[in-house]
């Protein structure tokens, strides 16, 4: 049995990094995390340590006086991000985010032939968008940089702009729900590419998704350059097919999944066991909120009324929803506003539990104990069917439930 192929991913600080899952779907090879300091890089890099790799931030252009060869594409953009050892023991160096950054356009539909393109930033990541830009044939890219002639100060120069590619990490996990642009700015605006992965939405993309504008997030381009990555790596041809499953298949278990319904509906003790199920931190959001204000529920409504509670409730959920792979129980009313909403939509599927309204519990429950539950229920019907894209007849028991819900989202 030949030996298996010794692949990776070379960077600074990986943290948890995705490419190891992606690449396990992708090939039949060992795929590790190699941290590197500057003066371990180029020992590393000539070494016999592994068959391919992959290259991170910072040393995408460091690497390259180490390589024997790079790609034409490599060479124009002036990075490398896939070094592979030849046959006949050289270094060749490609940059695959050109396909992966050309997939997500296609991907969102944008077209970027004759279109005004603001690049946001000038870093390697916007060297590639640029490359593959002006191979499109756009008809104008402008890079829009912090000390720049073009920057974020003067925006207003570019209010005709077509399309808006972020290269920035503005947005990035920790930091939701940041945009480097505010898009009521580009009336004539058709696309946005936002190459950020996590959250699965930024801020950015779902003020393009509020507006009806074309757009795609980070996520795909990274599955479709590991995908031609993998492709230089073992000598074989994945179908294009592939990145689509496995993004859908990252996607899942980066998200969370959230539980919005009525009080009462039974969201914390199905979520409990949907947890127990996968794998999951549960998160109840109103024991957050508890734990946060040092008091019970009927007491935050008693001492300071529902103003004050629910502007923690926000505080909490903006907290917890950045995350990733949580269950989260909301409360009843968490869908009620609009910001909240959008917090959940950032990186979440969320899923609205339905329970017959007169099986629903008022007790230590302050709003459902003041209002009619049927009144109640008429007037946030809207919500939950706003912030849910899966809806959700509670079943006899909580496991049925949670198997109805595991199996809806793909889990």
């Amino acid at each position: 049995m030949s030996e298996k192929l010794k692949c990776g991913l070379i960077g600074k600080t990986l943290g948890h990094s995705y490419s190891p899952q992606i690449h396990a779907e992708l090939g039949d090879y060992d795929y590790s995390l190699f941290e590197l300091l500057e003066n371990e890089l180029e020992d590393f890099v000539r070494s016999d340590k592994f068959h391919g790799a992959n290259v991170t931030i910072p040393y995408k252009i460091a690497v390259i006086p180490y390589l024997d060869e790079v790609s034409p594409e490599a060479a124009r953009i002036g990075s490398v991000n896939t070094i592979v050892h030849t046959a006949d023991g050289r270094l060749k160096g490609y940059n695959t985010d050109y396909y992966g950054f050309g997939y997500m356009l296609d991907l969102a539909g944008i077209d970027v032939k004759g279109k005004k393109v603001l690049v946001l930033g000038s870093g390697g990541a916007s060297l590639t968008a640029r490359t593959l830009l002006s191979d499109r044939g756009a008809g104008e890219v402008v890079v829009i940089s912090r000390s720049g002639e073009n920057n974020y100060s003067n925006l207003y120069l570019h209010a005709d702009a077509d399309v808006i590619v972020n290269t920035t990490p503005v947005g990035m996990y920790p930091n939701n729900g940041q945009s480097p642009v505010e898009l009521g700015l580009f009336p004539n605006l058709l696309g946005v590419a936002d190459i950020i992965f996590n959250p699965s939405k930024t801020r950015l993309l779902l003020q393009a998704e509020e507006r009806g504008i074309k757009c795609a997030g980070g996520l795909s381009m990274l599955v479709a350059q590991a995908k031609a990555a993998s492709e230089y790596f073992a000598g074989t041809k994945i179908d294009d097919g592939e990145i689509a499953r496995i993004t859908a298949k990252i996607e899942m278990q980066m998200k969370n999944i959230a539980l919005v319904g009525m009080p009462g509906c039974g969201k914390s003790t199905v979520g409990k066991v949907i947890a127990g199920k996968c794998g999951r931190e549960f998160v109840d959001l109103d024991a957050v909120i508890v734990e946060r204000a040092g008091m019970p529920i009927p007491e935050i409504f008693a001492k300071y009324g529902e103003t004050y509670f629910r502007q923690l409730e926000t505080e909490a959920l903006a907290e917890v929803s950045k995350r990733s792979a949580l269950v989260i129980a909301t409360g009843g009313g968490t869908v009620i506003k609009e910001e909240n909403r959008r917090l959940l939509r950032q990186n979440s599927t969320t899923v609205f539990i339905k329970r017959d309204i007169g099986n629903l519990p008022k007790d230590g429950r302050p709003v459902s104990q003041a209002n009619s539950l049927e009144e109640l229920y008429r007037t946030r019907l809207p919500f939950y069917l706003d912030a849910a894209e899966l809806e959700i007849e509670l079943s006899e028991t909580p496991e049925e439930s949670a198997n109805k819900i595991l199996e809806s989202v793909g889990l």
